[in-house]
């Protein structure tokens, strides 16, 4: 593998997780294949294709520190796949100790079969370690949100302050978006990561009439659904996959997104955890750089292009591909190893946030009322109309920019307003909390999927 995440002990650790490296490294793949092997061996042998004493030797050789990726990988520069040298490495090892038993290696199986059904495994793995840090992510988000349900904090559009918001409707988002990306890869888990099975041309042929029951021996073993038909050349389920794991590391990019902004000097309502030798410059004693945002973005930066080679490799010629399914092999990994890098980015701002309410509230007055004239506008409107209650407040607020005065004091002193409102309604009307509109529920109603699922798995 050349991808640089994959392989470079320098870079790889910025842009992925241990327990993701750790998962896809040669040796493991390379034991998802044997996997496959001698699964295959005890489902012909239960089936009664080939003799029940042929499996389990085989089974016994299907340990991958038997074998020299290495090896397996140069002699796959002239077989085109690493499963045929792995299967005349691993027949020779079963005859070593079992001649009889090596002339069933592999049996009615094409090296289709094998890595495809190897790279389900690996993404079943990689699946279940995303949804581990994943749950850690929601956790974090969703307590956070809970306890900052009543911080009140700028909502921003076009990166200028818009409205006043609770601080907790956006952590809610964050955990609902991220609760919506493991639904949708458990669900694809369960449901898209197929066993492959089909032999040379997708009919069994070898098999004679035991190939369903071989097939359906096979997934039962590997813990892999049994498609209706085996997908040598339909890869839609995979580039499925591949879209729901490009979104997760976008839904990472959002969130590290934020975080970064919120930051800023200027800004500092939040801040990733303190700690020694972390955000520091090579030459700046002061600063505190956002470095988990940082790595999510440009782990979030690179998966979609991964996903993009993964969809535009499902173009596959009649029953078998020429090289479509080639370039999964180097890419897969490459995108599970961003993604993991990405969330594992997140789960550090899940649980580690540092939020300044303080600064939150200085930041709503910077405008010195003037993010609340929508609200007050809405309330005089009630008597007024809205055209006319706009251009009073759009005067006041005017008139509270050149003067360098707080639009609460202007407004008690226009008579367009106080003959509607008291000063208590005015005051009021300028409190940030006092408009925010139906936030409680929306944090109810991202929140309440989580918790239910939470309560179910305690």
């Amino acid at each position: 593998m050349t991808h640089p995440v994959q392989t470079s002990s320098l870079y790889g650790p910025l842009f992925s997780s241990p327990a993701m490296q750790a998962a896809l490294t040669d040796t493991a793949r390379l034991q998802r294949m044997l996997d496959f092997e001698a699964a295959l061996a005890r489902a012909e042998a239960e089936a009664g294709v080939i003799p029940p004493t042929a499996a389990e030797p085989i089974a016994a050789a299907c340990k991958a520190d038997r074998f020299d990726p290495a090896a397996i990988g140069r002699d796959a520069v002239a077989a085109g796949n690493t499963a045929i040298p792995l299967v005349k490495a691993l027949t020779k090892s079963v005859a070593e100790a079992d001649a009889e038993a090596a002339r069933y290696v592999h049996w009615g199986a094409t090296s289709q079969d094998v890595i495809d059904t190897a790279l389900a495994l690996d993404l079943k793995a990689a699946i279940g370690l995303l949804g581990d840090d994943l749950d850690r992510a929601i956790t974090g988000f969703a307590a956070m949100a809970d306890a900052h349900r009543n911080t009140a904090t700028v909502a921003r559009t076009w990166l200028q302050q818009a409205l006043p918001m609770p601080f907790g409707l956006k952590l809610a988002g964050y955990a609902a978006a991220l609760g919506r990306s493991r639904a949708r890869l458990m669900r694809l888990r369960d449901e898209a990561l197929c066993v492959q099975f089909g032999g040379a041309a997708g009919t069994l042929a070898a098999l004679d009439d035991k190939g369903l029951i071989v097939s359906q021996n096979l997934a039962k073993l590997l813990a892999l659904p049994l498609p209706d038909a085996p997908w040598h050349s339909h890869r839609d389920r995979l580039g499925e996959i591949a879209a729901a794991l490009s979104i997760l590391a976008g839904t990472c990019g959002k969130i590290a997104r934020d975080v970064s902004l919120l930051m800023q000097t200027e800004v500092g309502e939040a801040s990733e955890k303190a700690e020694e030798g972390r955000g520091g410059s090579s030459t700046m004693p002061h600063k505190r750089n956002p470095v988990a945002s940082a790595a999510a973005m440009a782990s979030a930066a690179l998966a979609p292009q991964l996903a993009a080679t993964i969809l535009s490799a499902e173009i596959h010629e009649h029953e078998r591909s020429l090289s479509g399914w080639q370039v999964e092999w180097p890419t897969f990994p490459a995108l599970l190893l961003c993604v993991s890098g990405a969330l594992r980015s997140v789960v550090d701002l899940a649980e580690g946030l540092e939020v300044d309410a303080a600064r939150m509230q200085r930041n709503l007055d910077i405008t010195h009322g003037l993010i609340m004239a929508e609200a007050v506008s809405m309330a005089l409107a009630k008597t007024i109309g809205k055209q006319a209650a706009h251009k009073a407040i759009e005067d006041v607020s005017r008139k509270a920019v050149a003067e360098k005065r707080h639009l609460r004091d202007l407004l008690a002193e226009d008579v367009r307003i106080t003959k509607h409102l008291t000063r208590d309604d005015i005051a009021k009307l300028c409190d940030p909390l006092s408009y925010q509109g139906v936030s409680q529920a929306f944090i109810d109603r991202l929140l309440a999927p989580l918790h239910d699922k939470k309560n179910k798995n305690s």
